[in-house]
């Protein structure tokens, strides 16, 4: 596996939750793979669960880690071709990213939408760079359209807290009925991009078990290469309705509608905020978010912090998924 980005690129997914919680069981099982092999991991972007979990899933498997921040510690890049540099940015992507690949064997990136022109953001620009100049794997920690990593550990959370387990051989043991799984928008103060819900909604579409049902307001509607086959219900109360699993997420206006709107704020109605009402509709459902999330617009206090809220074990599961797609990579050198 040279790239990984979305769900088509690990593979039968049978055999990668497999491996996932092969590993789970034995997190250092594969530490020869990465002897003597360096991971670089590039941040454009903060990161707290994403930095973490992924040097630990490395460390895990015997691998060197170098992070990079761009923005601390580095000289400012310059991404776009063709412009005259005479401002801030003193060097450009061009020359640092196969620099870069000098000093290590994988490379991950982060690298967030920048919310102005969808064109640019979905055509995945820089990464893209990083795997036409680099000359190494290239795995995304989240970019302008997707976060993979987290989209494989929300799988992982949904099918321990199921009660399936998946054994060696990928055989489902202890199967039951299918999930009803809802992925719901809503408010922030702030405009996010859409690579959570984007890789989310990709993911459980993947996903053999799942029923994915997608609720948000009117014009929110995410990209249909995407959204797949999954329900989408703009009655927020109705979407709820029996489901085993809320995950909320707030994403700003994906402009596929209305091109003009990409990007922004266009809605920022309280009452799609998750509170115990919301959870009353459910069947039983736990609630699950990528984190961070603001308290109080998109989830209230006591969701959170009730017994059926998964955020905790979805964060601890980044280092699952992440460990899963660095040993396919160390394997493919």
């Amino acid at each position: 596996m040279r790239t990984f980005i979305n769900v088509q690129d690990i593979g039968p997914l049978d055999k990668a939750m497999a491996e996932a919680f092969e590993i789970k069981n034995d997190r250092y099982k594969y530490q020869h793979l990465g002897k003597n092999k360096t991971l670089m991991m590039i941040f454009f972007n903060n990161s707290l669960r994403t930095r973490l979990s992924t040097q630990k899933a490395a460390m895990n498997l015997g691998m060197n880690v170098i992070v990079l921040d761009v923005n601390a510690g580095a000289w400012k890049l310059e991404t776009e071709r063709g412009v005259i540099m005479d401002g801030d940015k003193s060097e450009h992507l061009l020359e640092a990213i196969p620099v870069m690949g000098c000093y290590c064997d994988l490379i991950g990136v982060r690298s967030f939408a920048g919310l102005t022109d969808r064109e640019y953001d979905y055509a995945e620009t820089v990464l893209q760079q990083f795997i036409k100049y680099s000359g190494r794997p290239v795995f995304a920690m989240e970019t302008a359209t997707v976060h993979p990593l987290q989209a494989f550990a929300d799988l992982i959370t949904i099918e321990e807290s199921w009660g399936r387990s998946v054994c060696c051989c990928g055989t489902v043991t202890n199967p039951t009925k299918r999930p009803k799984v809802v992925l719901t928008w809503a408010p922030h103060c702030r405009a996010l991009p859409q690579a959570v819900p984007n890789s989310f909604a990709q993911w459980m579409n993947a996903a053999p078990d799942v029923d994915l049902v997608i609720t948000h307001p009117e014009g929110y509607e995410l990209d249909p290469l995407f959204v797949g086959d999954a329900v989408v219900e703009y009655d927020q109360k109705k979407a709820f309705e029996g489901a085993d699993f809320i995950y909320a997420k707030n994403w700003s206006n994906p402009g596929v509608t209305n091109p003009s709107d990409y990007g922004k704020i266009t809605s920022k109605d309280m009452s799609w905020t998750v509170d115990t009402e919301h959870m009353s509709w459910t069947n039983n459902g736990k609630f699950m978010h990528c984190l961070p999330v603001r308290r109080n617009l998109i989830v209230t206090d006591d969701v959170i912090e009730s017994p059926n809220s998964l955020v905790i074990p979805e964060a601890a599961n980044r280092e699952i998924s992440c460990s899963v797609v660095i040993k396919r990579m160390l394997e493919a050198l």
